[in-house]
């Protein structure tokens, strides 16, 4: 896993291997321009109780949203506190610092200030460091991007992920292949939310999977052997072995893991779609 950059400085279908990248801009339109309750988080927001003012959190910015007629409503990723709402008093001014800053996959050193859950921006500044991701890449990035505006609490830290997906964006930056960079973000964000079962145990017999039978995972409990009534998706023991050592290189392993990630977070998105793994789906079909 990559270092962390220092603060100084649709419904149960599979995210496709990146497409080529002729509507990038249609995702970003699609994913930024989505109304506030479109891209919420689906869990209770934690209430922040105390009020203090950060200065040089590391921060991304996931999403932001027109807000008054000069100001933005920015939903940052920061290491230490986790998913965090701002106002960017301004930021649409011609002449705002803010306004060539608050890009999305751009490593930020944030400060802000306020109790409530929607705080005020005080500053933020470029860290650099990073390779920007371009051109295919760009629509996992979105994609990364929705994943945690949906599955992620606010005020909720997840330093491990935050870590996590900086590897991820470097991975995709530097070619990686894409479908095995998002089957690991996606296994790290289900174990980080709480919601990840081990898969290298049968929740019935509590034996270890063994490689050569067929199993099932139940979103809610893990996974068992496969019966022959089962609809959920099947996968050999060999690919929850796979999963659980992040070891994707067999291709069976990767067809698979995606078909089981697309059921496991159609589940606890609880039906909501994904705006960014739609647009992955129509290129496929082109």
């Amino acid at each position: 896993m990559s270092n962390p950059v220092q603060a100084d400085k649709a419904p149960a279908n599979p995210v496709a291997e990146a497409p080529d990248a002729p509507v990038v801009a249609e995702a970003t339109a699609v994913y930024a321009v989505a109304s506030p309750s479109a891209v919420a988080a689906p869990r209770r927001s934690r209430v922040p109780v105390r009020d203090t003012r950060i200065n040089g959190q590391p921060a991304f910015v996931l999403h932001s949203y027109p807000y008054k007629e000069t100001s933005l409503i920015v939903d940052l990723f920061t290491r230490d506190f986790g998913r965090i709402a701002v106002v960017a008093k301004g930021a649409k001014r011609p002449l705002s610092k803010l306004r060539g800053v608050l890009q999305t996959f751009q490593p930020l050193s944030v400060s802000w200030s306020g109790k409530q859950e929607l705080r005020t921006l005080i500053d933020a500044e470029w860290v650099g460091g990073m390779l920007p991701i371009e051109r295919t890449a760009l629509l996992c990035g979105f994609y990364l991007n929705e994943l945690l505006v949906k599955l992620i609490a606010r005020d909720d830290p997840h330093r491990a992920l935050f870590d996590h997906y900086i590897a991820t964006l470097n991975e995709l930056a530097h070619d990686e292949p894409a479908q095995i960079a998002l089957r690991k973000f996606e296994r790290a964000l289900l174990k980080e939310t709480g919601v990840a079962a081990n898969l290298g145990r049968s929740t019935t017999t509590r034996a270890a999977v063994e490689a050569a039978l067929d199993y099932v995972v139940d979103p809610e409990k893990g996974a068992r052997e496969a019966r022959v009534s089962d609809v959920w998706p099947v996968v050999s023991g060999k690919t929850l072995l796979d999963m659980e050592r992040e070891d994707y290189a067999d291709p069976a392993t990767q067809a698979q893991s995606k078909q089981l990630m697309r059921f496991l977070l159609a589940h606890h998105l609880g039906g909501v779609p994904l705006n960014t793994r739609q647009i992955l789906i129509d290129l496929m079909q082109l």
